[in-house]
């Protein structure tokens, strides 16, 4: 490998075929006489790949699933070998696919560790050096002695991923393998993933929880049907995701009866009320991440009495105006805004839905739509960005918000359109000044109250605080 070069995994025009067959004899047919004749035909599940991964970076990958992502991660960890193309893998590679598949379940959990370890290459100076080690991480207790084939599923994925994670690989693989297990397991695990990526480990992460992608991964490919469409930052890898993958929603005919209800158009004007022209954000450097169902036109920041503004004091109200076109028919329409800490932070997420903001039930092609949403910016000085979008919602889901749970909501959104890092803003001292000018600790400042209690009240003075 070329020293200046500190790319650790390096793919190039790489594909990956597979026969498929109509019916089972036409497999033995193609065993028997396939030189003859071709009795199958040909799906690709990766079509001309091409990336270079960096050490040390910790790369994640998304998709639906089909999409090929299980398909990459076997052809770097060297399982499938590529139809065509070609694949460079510099360094000791960990892959944790399919935990606990290579273990003997009449052995011990003990004799399967250093079975293990020994097929993953470690010398027996090796595996006695990190064997306590390896135990204690796992937490399998008494149970290390006894046969795998008495453990919990847990338990043997525990044991699997405390072997993988304690071979010192230069690259790490895993895929959905942290999605079982409690929490505290979970956590332990990603802590030791973050130890590796310390110590300059390349990490491989495929998983369908985008929180656990945008948290632990600088980067992000999007694969679609066997290609990469989007390589870039996590954040922005992640909107361009639910929006390839809810594109289609809107063309799709739907099962749910609907009532026939129209809603009131005069209600959900726009008004003259003009947007100052200081106010409103240039869009032409931020990339939208859109269906062809719509477009945010512009997006703007004012006060209480629509002037523009780009610095509030503490407490002071924000007011977030954003505007879209719709190019197709859709139902309900909503919109949400996020505001991030300068350390991308989310300190605040919300939308139309939860706010509880009436709403047409439905939007021709072409019309505007006008968002306003009206934050107290109860939140400590510095410096915040933050960004919109656009959803849609059918009439029926709308007007049973309250009997559905968050997850049958999210599952019946479509995001249309999401605009990242649209504009920045500063928050500053509230104007009068003291000890009380900020009234709390942290980033944010959340309503609540305090009591004291008393147990003896006869040996206790009380005062008023002492102002400094």
């Amino acid at each position: 490998m070329d020293m200046t070069d500190k790319s650790r995994i390096i793919l190039t025009h790489v594909s990956k075929n597979y026969p498929v067959f109509q019916r089972p004899s036409d497999r033995l047919k193609s065993l028997l006489f396939g030189r003859f004749k071709n009795f199958s035909t040909e799906f690709r599940a990766l079509s001309d790949i091409n990336l270079k991964i960096r050490e040390g970076e910790t790369l994640g990958i998304i998709g639906r699933n089909g999409s090929g992502k299980s398909t990459l991660l076997q052809l770097i960890a060297g399982i499938l070998r590529p139809s065509s193309g070609h694949i460079e893998v510099h360094g000791r590679v960990a892959a944790l696919l399919e935990l606990g598949s290579g273990f003997n379940p009449e052995f011990t959990g003990r004799e399967n560790v250093v079975l293990n370890s020994s097929v993953l290459g470690l010398s027996n100076a090796e595996i006695k050096q990190k064997i306590d080690s390896i135990l204690d991480f796992a937490e399998i207790g008494e149970f290390i002695d006894q046969p795998v084939k008495t453990y919990s599923s847990g338990m043997v994925m525990r044991l699997a991923f405390a072997v993988q994670a304690h071979i010192d690989a230069d690259i790490v693989i895993v895929d959905e393998a942290l999605a079982v297990g409690d929490v505290f397991f979970r956590q332990k695990c990603y802590r030791r993933l973050e130890e590796l990526r310390r110590k300059g480990a390349t990490i491989l992460l495929v998983s369908h929880s985008m929180g656990d992608i945008e948290q632990h991964c600088d980067r992000a490919i999007l694969l679609h049907q066997g290609k990469i469409i989007f390589d870039g930052p996590t954040s922005q890898a992640i909107k361009y995701y639910y929006i390839q993958e809810q594109s289609d929603r809107l063309d799709a005919p739907s099962s749910v009866q609907r009532p026939s209800l129209e809603s009131d158009d005069c209600a959900f004007k726009i008004d003259d009320e003009a947007i100052p022209a200081a106010a409103i954000y240039p869009l032409s450097a931020v990339e939208q991440f859109n269906s062809d169902h719509a477009v945010c036109l512009r997006v703007a920041l004012v006060d209480n009495e629509n002037a523009p503004r780009r610095i509030f004091r503490a407490g002071e109200t924000a007011v977030f105006v954003h505007e879209y076109q719709v190019f197709r028919d859709i139902e309900v329409p909503y919109a949400g805004l996020v505001i991030h800490s300068e350390k991308r932070v989310i300190v605040h997420g919300r939308n139309t839905l939860q706010t509880g903001t009436k709403a047409p039930l439905s939007v021709k092609a072409g019309s505007v739509l006008r968002f306003r949403q009206m934050v107290k910016l109860d939140v400590a000085p510095g410096d915040y960005t933050f960004e919109v979008g656009l959803a849609t919602i059918d009439r029926n889901t709308f007007l049973n918000l309250d009997l559905m749970s968050p997850a049958e909501i999210e599952e019946r959104r479509t995001r249309l359109v999401q605009v990242p890092s649209v504009g920045a803003f500063q928050v500053i001292w509230p104007a009068s000044v003291g000890p009380l000018s900020l009234p709390y600790y942290g980033l944010v400042n959340l309503e609540g109250r305090a009591d004291i209690y008393v147990k003896n009240p006869i040996l206790v003075q009380t005062a008023q605080p002492a102002r400094v």
